[in-house]
């Protein structure tokens, strides 16, 4: 049976917005993480040349696009081994965390583990397979009835990047449980402090962590962050290709295919590394801006190592930080929308242009 549904968060943080607007110089909005930068001209007119789509499209995505995922895992996260049948195309990575449970069976009475930080769909989706969801980020603490665990590195809101041996214990005690494990990795081409800033960000399916045996692993991307694709709605999922083929199978069944132009957008994308080196840049740029400017204002910043966002607290509940920065103009994101545990936290995204990031930084330095 389907459990009742939260309302949708953000919808509260209207009246805030409101008030930020009001600021003489309009609002600074790092509430939501949607990119501002252009999407690149090569993925851009890759999608215009492919607009004579008047066949219906794969679900399992074309021979090249399937090609460029296994060639970008290798290339960018040093995952090797993986062949067309361990990739599948999906449309945005959203719609795969909320629909996933469903999808491998999880229902009432089983568990699905997710980090304490979390993406708040983690959870919708355990509702919507009627399985009960828990937070938690030691493995020791995963019980049996486990179906499903999530990781998420770098985290989404905290930034936290997860280390090979991290993933191992991980992995281990998920296959003890004979849970599919999960990692979303959305953020991975975002590594800012050591060593991070040098070193590749490990993927649940890299050799070290799993050596060749992807068996009930898996690992999502998405096109959103590193090319500036959110409205494009383009990702994938890799790893073990029995659950691929089980995944297949449901997508076909209810018709979740990504569109025939943007999946050659996604190639053209995955093909192309400078512009993922450059957007990686500008978030550089704006980080080293407003990291310090919210240090300045009271605010602690703990983890965000990785990622787009800046995860601090002043020490008091959320939503009198949220109200004390919508005063200055800025508009961030409460704690309390990923889980319970952190409710004296707030989120800072890097998702405004270079102006707008300037300007919060000018406000907090007059707090």
């Amino acid at each position: 049976m389907l459990k009742p549904l939260p309302d949708y968060p953000w919808e509260s943080m209207a009246p805030f917005a409101e008030l930020a607007r009001r600021h003489a110089d309009g609002i600074v909005d790092l509430s939501i993480g949607s990119p501002v930068d252009p999407t690149p001209a090569v993925i851009r007119d890759a999608l215009a040349a492919a607009t004579d789509a008047h066949a219906y499209p794969l679900t399992v995505g074309t021979p090249a696009l399937r090609q460029a995922i296994v060639d970008w895992f290798e290339r960018r996260r040093g995952v090797t081994g993986l062949t067309e049948r361990n990739v599948l195309p999906t449309i945005g990575s959203k719609e795969l965390v909320a629909l996933l449970p469903f999808m491998l069976g999880v229902s009432e009475g089983d568990v699905v583990v997710h980090p304490r930080a979390a993406y708040p769909t983690y959870a919708i989706g355990a509702a919507l397979a009627g399985a009960e969801a828990l937070a938690s980020d030691d493995p020791a603490e995963w019980p049996e009835g486990t179906k499903l665990v999530w990781l998420n590195s770098p985290g989404n809101p905290d930034g936290r990047v997860l280390t090979v041996e991290a993933l191992q214990a991980a992995v281990a005690r998920a296959r003890e449980l004979g849970a599919v494990i999960v990692s979303d990795e959305c953020y991975a081409e975002l590594g800012w402090d050591a060593p991070w800033s040098d070193e590749r960000i490990p993927s649940i399916l890299d050799p070290r962590v799993i050596g060749q045996n992807r068996r009930g692993t898996l690992a999502i991307y998405s096109l959103s962050k590193q090319s500036n694709m959110a409205g494009y709605r383009a990702a994938f999922v890799a790893g073990c290709g029995d659950i691929v083929a089980q995944l297949t199978t449901v997508r076909k069944h209810a018709g979740l295919m990504v569109p025939a132009p943007l999946q050659e957008a996604m190639v053209a994308a995955l093909a192309d590394d400078d512009h993922v080196d450059h957007q990686r840049e500008l978030y550089r740029a704006r980080r080293a801006v407003l990291l310090p400017a919210v240090r300045a204002a009271g605010f602690r910043v703990d983890a965000s190592e990785a990622g787009l966002y800046l995860w601090a607290t002043e020490g008091r509940d959320a939503w009198e930080s949220i109200d004390r920065l919508a005063r200055l103009g800025i508009l961030a994101g409460p704690g309390h929308f990923y889980g319970d545990i952190y409710p004296e936290h707030v989120r800072f995204s890097l998702t405004a242009t270079d102006e707008r990031i300037a300007a919060a930084a000018e406000r907090l330095s007059v707090h």
